[in-house]
């Protein structure tokens, strides 16, 4: 899968170091990945979800780091390309403020 707003990685690794780690290896699986489903997903990543907004975009959150943050990405499954969105705490993930930006 080809990976698109890696600056949102960089960023997210700056502010949260525990994450730093995580999200490194996260890029590097998704760039020899090939999933063409939420299915195939959950089997790398069993702690994600498909969000269906209003909009009718689907955007796929991975748990990080048990559930202390979020992953918000847009995945074109016939592309093959994933888009790192944002990355949000538990809390601002609750919020659901997220959702009018997508």
């Amino acid at each position: 899968m080809e990976l698109l707003g890696r600056n949102v990685l960089l960023a997210a690794s700056k502010r949260n170091a525990p994450i730093r780690k995580w999200l490194e290896i996260w890029a590097e699986k998704v760039a020899g990945a090939a999933w063409y489903s939420l299915h195939d997903v959950r089997q790398d990543y069993p702690a994600t979800n498909g969000v269906r907004l209003k909009t009718d975009v689907v955007i796929t959150v991975f748990y990080v780091k048990g559930n202390i943050y979020r992953l918000l990405t847009a995945i074109d499954f016939e592309l093959q390309t994933v888009v790192a969105l944002e990355v949000l705490t538990h809390v601002e993930y609750s919020k659901n403020m997220w959702k009018a930006r997508h």
